[in-house]
């Protein structure tokens, strides 16, 4: 039996004083926090920190690839990760975020964008979903990256770096559960790690940790929020 794991990771913490839903909107980077994020998973992988800054040294994960949305906040979180395991940051577009309509606006309660009659027929099924990119698109393009890296990686550990929508999708099809869902029940924090553990091509258990758990407190998770 060949033990692999295929780690999802999501990206730290993005810069977005305006607190608009970016999506797949291009010029949005890690705040500082998020750089601190993605600096503390690429510890916790390498075995130089445990979960909390004060928990004991776990042993280093045998991570050979880091593979990494395009977008810049993607990009940036996988960067220290690829960096503590000597490789190079490959860049897989079916890794990306989800399409969203609702791109450049701010989508918090009161503000406004759910009020505007002509954003109404993009709520009529939010089993689809009717605003983006459908659930079931999402996890076949995940599921056939996951499927690349398993096979790139047999043996050993490697690092997708995605965004929550389309991990969390991707966790509840591996779970054998419905893909529409409340988004305020996501177990998807930022910078966290949903591990995927496979004996040869069979999947085998599903781990979620938060290696920058004491940093979420003061992050920004939802924009607009």
């Amino acid at each position: 039996m060949v033990a692999t794991t295929v780690h999802l990771m999501r990206h730290g913490e993005v810069h977005n004083p305006a607190g608009v839903l970016y999506g797949r909107l291009p010029g949005y980077h890690l705040s500082e926090r998020g750089v601190a994020m993605a600096q503390r998973v690429a510890g916790y992988l390498a075995g130089e920190t445990g979960p909390e800054p004060d928990a004991p040294q776990r042993e280093r994960s045998d991570v050979v690839d880091v593979v990494a949305s395009p977008m810049e906040r993607a990009q940036e979180t996988a960067a220290p990760v690829a960096a503590a395991f000597g490789v190079t940051v490959r860049t897989d577009d079916r890794l990306l975020e989800a399409e969203n309509r609702f791109e450049g606006l701010t989508f918090g309660v009161g503000a406004g964008s759910l009020r505007r009659p002509e954003h109404w027929p993009l709520l009529l099924n939010p089993l689809r979903p009717s605003w983006g990119e459908p659930y079931r698109w999402q996890v076949r393009r995940m599921l056939a990256v996951v499927d690349a890296a398993r096979a790139a990686a047999r043996g050993h550990e490697i690092v997708l770096v995605s965004h929550q929508l389309p991990i969390w999708v991707t966790r509840l099809a591996l779970s054998g559960e419905r893909l529409w869902h409340d988004p305020r029940r996501r177990q998807c924090s930022l910078a966290s790690l949903t591990s995927l553990r496979y004996s040869d091509d069979r999947l085998v258990g599903l781990h979620y940790t938060e290696p920058a758990a004491a940093l979420l407190p003061a992050a920004n998770q939802v924009p607009g929020a």
